[in-house]
């Protein structure tokens, strides 16, 4: 099985790098990529931090532009960015499906620490949920 992903949120910093590693985590055959509108410095350490408590490594990524990409083809563009609070980024490259699928945004969580993390560790279980149904629904064993 191979397949084609896109994940886009604003900044690449969070969700769509923690929803890229563990979607490529489901299956190695995929090529998986994410991007943001408004790239960010660095992927969150936090994010790293969570990622690597489910044996994902984001360490070494980077955000990158969706600019980068719209030359490309891919089966699925998947934007993750909760639509109340932001803006979803277009991608107006070759799609065939193009799908949403909404996470609140972790940066912007407040509070101590550990409540931070909470956020974080929270949003992380809540993608690897929803990518995992969405991997069986429409990339697993096609």
């Amino acid at each position: 099985m191979s397949g084609s992903v896109l994940i886009l949120c604003t900044g690449n910093s969070c969700r769509s790098q923690m929803a890229e590693g563990l979607l490529r985590s489901f299956d190695k055959s995929l090529e998986v990529f994410s991007a943001g509108t408004i790239p960010a410095e660095a992927v969150h350490r936090l994010a790293v931090q969570v990622m690597r408590e489910e044996w994902v490594d984001l360490s070494l990524s980077k955000p990158k532009s969706v600019d980068e990409f719209l030359d490309q083809h891919f089966d699925y563009v998947i934007t993750v960015c909760d639509e109340a609070n932001e803006s979803c980024p277009v991608f107006t490259g070759k799609v065939e499906h193009r799908l949403h699928i909404g996470f609140d945004d972790p940066a912007r969580a407040t509070g101590s620490k550990e409540e931070i993390l909470a956020v974080f560790r929270r949003v992380r279980d809540e993608i690897n949920l929803k990518f995992r149904k969405f991997y069986n629904e429409n990339l697993s064993g096609k």
